[in-house]
């Protein structure tokens, strides 16, 4: 392993290249980096094993595939020499972190995950859908979804939990802020933060200078913002920067982040600067972008700054909505429901 350049602004990758499928790389002594498959755009999702001496303990899982499960039971037998995963951590609910939680609970091992993540994750693997809710429909006409595409989605299965997700069976342990926790011979303190996922775990070693940071704490890339038809007044904006600034106090430069994707890190205080930053200025160009009454869908070129395609066009508009919802909380921008029960904002002065 060969140590990266020092990227602009001090971000800083120790190592350059990923575990290969089915290896790992020795992060830190006792911590081991995999990587699992992802079937999208993000291709990947990061996931650490922890050496607790008699077992392993895990922090994320990646997805319940078929493919997935394969790598797992090679990374049993390979990397992690055949000792038992006793324990299984979840940063937060998301699929592709707590997909394969149940499978190995289900083979013995302990779930510890937050309250808020044991919930919905659980919550969304019984909650499976033949067609989209009223509710849903409601919704992504309201965001000014295109008649034909929602026309179209109407008709169609939608993404389930329990497509990629193991059912859950009853019974975790609960993580919460300031909790500590043993694992891969090290106390940790927990530190939750919010936006991406409500109470999103994230994990700071208090003996060396290493922090699981899940998607709560990324390198290059901004981890989704949505606002969703099940809480279609959150403002998850503002959540994400105030936590980025709950965590500011904590944060080094030499902090090695364990991020949910991308590579490792050093840099953090610097990058959590970046990550308010980014939203800040995203919020200033769609302000100026609603001169115009817009719809949300006509929101997309200011945020994301390049064309968007279909496969991703569900997440730019909940993320749409919610960098809109945190300018109407904020007073900086109107709404009206026109009479089709389509939202038009529209900037303040």
């Amino acid at each position: 392993m060969t140590v990266a350049s020092t990227a602009a602004g001090g971000i800083r990758y120790p190592i350059e290249a990923p575990p290969a499928e089915g290896g790992a790389h020795e992060i830190a002594p006792g911590i081991l980096w995999l990587r699992l498959p992802l079937p999208m755009a993000l291709d990947h999702v990061n996931v650490y094993a922890l050496d607790d001496g008699d077992g392993w303990t895990l922090v994320d899982t990646g997805l319940n595939t078929r493919r997935a499960r394969a790598i797992w039971e090679r990374l049993i037998e390979g990397p992690l020499a055949g000792r038992p995963v006793r324990r299984v951590v979840v940063t937060h609910y998301h699929p592709d972190h707590v997909g394969l939680a149940g499978w190995f609970q289900a083979r013995g091992a302990e779930l510890v995950t937050t309250r808020t993540s044991w919930l919905f994750a659980r919550m969304l693997t019984l909650d499976e859908q033949s067609l989209p809710v009223p509710e849903t429909l409601a919704f992504w006409k309201a965001a000014g979804m295109a008649p034909d595409l929602l026309a179209r989605r109407a008709t169609e299965r939608p993404f389930n939990f329990c497509d990629v997700v193991a059912p859950l069976p009853l019974g975790y342990t609960r993580l919460r802020d300031g909790d500590r926790i043993t694992m891969g011979g090290r106390d940790w303190i927990v530190r939750t933060g919010d936006g991406h996922a409500p109470e999103h775990a994230t994990f700071w070693s208090l003996s060396d200078p290493l922090v699981l940071g899940g998607d709560q704490l990324l390198p290059s890339i901004s981890a989704n913002l949505g606002v969703y038809a099940s809480e279609p007044e959150a403002d998850p904006v503002a959540e994400w920067i105030a936590s980025a600034r709950r965590f500011m106090p904590f944060a080094r430069p030499d902090h090695l982040v364990l991020p949910g994707h991308k590579l490792p890190f050093t840099g953090l205080p610097l990058r959590l600067t970046q990550m308010i930053d980014n939203h800040i200025g995203a919020l200033a160009r769609l302000e100026a972008h609603l001169a115009t009454p817009r719809t949300a869908a006509e929101c997309f070129p200011p945020l994301f700054k390049r064309d968007i395609g279909e496969g991703e066009y569900g997440l730019a508009l909940v993320e749409a909505v919610a960098h809109l919802n945190h300018l109407l909380k904020a007073g900086r921008a109107t709404r009206s429901l026109d009479q089709e029960g389509i939202w038009r904002w529209n900037r303040i002065g």
